[in-house]
C-alpha cells in the first residue's frame, strides 16, 4: 500500500526541510544544506513511488 503525501511531508519536516510555498497543490521544500525537493498533490492522497524515492534521496543528501 502507498503511503500517504502527508507521510512523506512529515518525514520531510522531521529532517529538517522548510516547507517554502508553492504553486496550486506543489509545496517546496528546502533544506539548509541545499537539498531541495518538490512534492505535488493533496495530502490524503497516494504518494506516487517517485515522490517517495525523490523524498528518499533528498533527505540522505541533506544528512551528508
Amino acid at each position: 500500500m502507498p503511503r500517504k503525501l502527508r507521510q512523506l511531508i512529515a518525514d520531510s519536516e522531521r529532517a529538517g526541510f522548510v516547507d517554502r510555498g508553492g504553486k496550486g497543490s506543489h509545496r517546496n521544500f528546502m533544506h539548509p544544506k541545499e537539498a531541495r525537493v518538490t512534492l505535488s498533490g493533496q495530502p490524503g492522497q497516494d504518494a506516487k513511488p517517485y515522490q517517495e524515492k525523490e523524498v528518499r534521496l533528498a533527505i540522505a543528501a541533506a544528512q551528508t
